[in-house]
């Protein structure tokens, strides 16, 4: 059936799908992914499909394809390609002809530089939106046949934006989807057997097995499994119940090609990860054997001369390195003086090495700040280091300390130390009662529970005075005891938002009104929050107008344990959007979700960006590309509305990053509040936390002892006291299936 009018309005509209009222009154509703819905308002259009009732809409005609009533070419420069304005696009439809324009623009488009009005910047914005585009409308067409949805057909056709026959790759092997972010083996297996692809197909079963080690080592943070482990997920994910020599065949076919190793007890490994901590093994323990000759003949007459008060644990990692270890992992909780050690171990290593040759350095900019300015010594991030020192043999250091090390995962750790320099003497610090690493590997943990090098654990706590208690709250949860966390304290605080005789009601109502119960105590939990923020928001804005942009991005923090739900970091975003950044002079909508100028925002990936030192934006410079890090928080400080982009300062690496519109939901996300695990290595003046119930399966004590240690000044929990309790008594073993563990086990 078809179907003629003219779009008046849209009612609903989520990932290309939407919902919208024709001038004649008609409701429709169909995805359609060749432009932002927006921009077809207005538009007549002709639609084939059929009536359909709809449950909240009514009666409306579902579509299965939609065409624009007008030129179709001029239509798609002035909707979907970035840098036609509607003059520009008549002028050439009427200069070239639109056949002729197409082949300009698949083939010279060079020639465009002869019309006035367009440059080579310009240019750039036409080619890379045209090749989008033009990549979409094969795909679309390729692909439709196999009832692909539009949001799936937008991540394939920009993901494959510039491969030459992306058809053609899809169909001789649809599973190199899985290489795209998002696109799992699921949803390409889906296409796949669609596609005509056998169950029992080669390529089929290798794709499986390398979702299987991705979902276990990586995503789970293992760096080994048991083969039993990985033939049972298989037939889970295959829905084979017999088929294991078709397993055996394939794992046999990627050991002969080095991609995967099996090691003794019948574990299966990743060939990179098997091979990176092979790498850290035999590395931890050479250089444990190394000597560095001692630097002063009477320690406890350095010591002496030392501004710090050390204990004796902190003395025995100093005697340590001055009796001659290479390597020392020096381990300590909240409080225990971690940096005062650090800074004096430095201090005496100064006594032989130059400042110059002493570097430390930290995953994150916060930590690597941190530690800058309170050893006094150079300081930088892993990753930054990693490029400065890309294609040197090793790093021009004689010592590295390297910082926050629990967060470390193994592939990292292993190309940070094949760059330290044979004979330098490395300090590893870190924290194990943290969470561990984010990735495969536990390194840090590992190399503690094998004493694989000298080590010297931290325990004693010291408190500046009473009345300061992170510290020892944060260890009390750590050894599982609940703390006096009701006392007033000048740096914790506890208000408690509970329901009253929770479970005499949990037994007595149903569980659609304890539901509601549950809901209504979220919100009041929310506007606890919220009474925190207006206490905290004029010294925040302060620094935002003064342009401590570091200090305004770092100074209030809300940490929460999930993503989802009333008290999930997205909610909380948005929430928080509306007090920090209630009236913005420029936005952009992305779904339900809305980027403000001005805005508090994290970076969610690990991709290569056009980017600028801080210095080479002001004077405008030519962007170059550069790694940015998922977990990098920043300031939304420009918004391009001409040419659809957006740019973000990053203080902790002096970074300004360009972002397309499009690359908004998937790069960048809000930081009013974020989630424990990705605040790890982070420092907040003031934190708040709700506690709830509803985030009972996240609750442990590692969780807990992470976030109240975000805290500088202030940490201020909210919620329901049982939640906290709770917690602090769930123990969380981190346990990860190894290969360093299976190697030395």
């Amino acid at each position: 059936m078809t179907l003629i009018g003219q779009i008046d309005k849209i009612l609903f509209e989520e990932e290309g799908f939407f919902i919208g009222v024709l001038k004649t009154g008609e409701k429709i509703s169909g995805t359609y992914f060749e432009t932002q819905i927006v921009n077809i308002v207005g538009s007549a259009i002709t639609l084939k499909g059929d009536w359909d009732e709809h449950k909240k809409y009514g009666k409306s005609f579902k579509f299965n394809s939609l065409k624009v009533n007008q030129n179709e070419l001029f239509f798609f420069l002035t909707k979907i390609i970035k840098g036609f304005t509607k003059k520009l696009s008549a002028e050439l439809i009427e200069k070239f002809g639109a056949e002729e324009l197409v082949n300009i623009l698949d083939n010279n488009i060079q020639k465009l530089l002869e019309v006035h009005g367009i440059k080579e910047k310009r240019l750039k914005k036409i080619q890379d939106s045209w090749k989008k585009f033009h990549s979409m409308r094969r795909l679309g067409e390729f692909l439709s046949p196999y009832d692909v949805s539009a949001v799936l057909l937008t991540t394939i056709a920009t993901a494959m934006k510039d491969e030459l026959e992306p058809c053609r790759k899809i169909q001789e092997n649809p599973y190199i989807l899985t290489s795209i972010n998002s696109i799992g083996f699921k949803r390409a297996d889906e296409l796949a057997l669609k596609m005509g692809i056998e169950k029992e197909n080669e390529g089929r079963i290798s794709s499986a097995m390398d979702y299987v080690l991705l979902n276990y080592c990586e995503q789970q943070g293992n760096s080994c499994v048991a083969k039993e482990i990985l033939f049972a997920e298989l037939d889970t994910l295959l829905s084979f119940s017999d088929k294991h020599y078709l397993y055996e065949a394939a794992l046999i076919e990627r050991v002969a090609e080095h991609t995967i190793v099996i090691m003794k007890n019948e574990r299966v490994s990743p060939a990179r990860l098997y091979d990176a901590e092979k790498f850290l093994n035999d590395t931890f323990k050479s250089r444990a054997l190394l000597d560095n000759g001692g630097f002063v003949k009477n320690l406890d007459s350095f010591l002496a001369k030392s501004v710090f008060q050390l204990g004796e644990q902190q003395k025995e990692a100093v005697a340590l390195i001055n009796q001659g270890a290479s390597l020392l992992f020096l381990v300590g909780y909240a409080g225990t003086g971690k940096s005062t050690t650090s800074k004096t171990i430095l201090n005496l290593l100064n006594t032989r090495y130059h400042e110059k040759e002493i570097m430390t350095c930290a995953l994150s900019g916060i930590a690597s700040q941190r530690i800058a300015e309170t050893t006094g010594y150079e300081s930088a991030t892993i990753q930054s280091l990693l490029v400065k020192y890309e294609k040197a043999d090793s790093f021009p250091f004689s010592v590295l300390l390297i910082d926050e090390a629990s967060m470390i995962n193994s592939s990292l750790f292993a190309r940070l130390m094949a760059k330290v320099s044979k004979t330098a003497i490395v300090i590893i610090v870190g924290d194990d009662a943290q969470l561990p690493p984010i990735g495969a590997g536990n390194v840090l943990s590992d190399s503690l529970t094998l004493e694989i090098a000298p080590i010297v654990k931290l325990t004693k706590i010291y408190r500046q005075s009473e009345e300061q208690a992170i510290a020892l709250i944060a260890n009390e949860i750590r050894t599982g005891i609940v703390p006096e966390y009701k006392k007033q304290y000048e740096d914790f605080e506890f208000i408690d938002v509970s329901i009253n005789n929770y479970y005499a009601l949990k037994n007595q109502l149903s569980q659609e009104e304890l539901k509601n119960l549950r809901e209504e105590n979220s919100q009041a939990i929310i506007i606890e929050i919220i009474h925190k923020v207006i206490e905290s928001i004029d010294e925040a804005r302060t620094r935002l107008k003064n342009k401590e942009i570091k200090k305004y991005l770092n100074y209030f923090q809300v940490i929460t344990p999930m993503k989802g739900g009333v008290l999930g970091s997205n909610n909380l975003n948005q929430v928080l959007q509306e007090y920090f950044n209630p009236n913005p002079k420029k936005c952009v909508k992305k779904g339900e979700f809305e980027f403000r100028l001005m805005d508090k925002v994290v970076h969610t990936k690990n991709e290569n960006m056009p980017s600028w030192s801080g210095e080479g934006f002001k004077i405008a410079e030519v962007s170059t590309q550069k790694r940015i890090f998922n977990g990098m928080g920043g300031l939304l400080f420009k918004i391009d509305e001409d040419d659809e982009q957006v740019f973000v300062f990053y203080p902790n690496e002096d970074i300004v990053v360009r972002y397309e519109y499009e690359e908004l939901k998937s790069h960048l996300m809000l930081s009013y509040a974020l989630t424990i695990h990705k605040v790890q290595g982070m420092e907040y003046n003031i934190v708040v936390i709700p506690m709830s119930f509803t985030h009972f399966i996240m609750h442990n004590t590692k969780l807990i002892y992470t976030a109240i240690t975000r805290a500088k000044h202030k940490c201020i929990l909210i919620g329901e006291g049982n939640a906290f309790e709770s917690a602090c008594r769930k123990f969380e073993i981190t346990r990860r299936d190894t290969v360093l563990l299976e190697i030395n086990l």
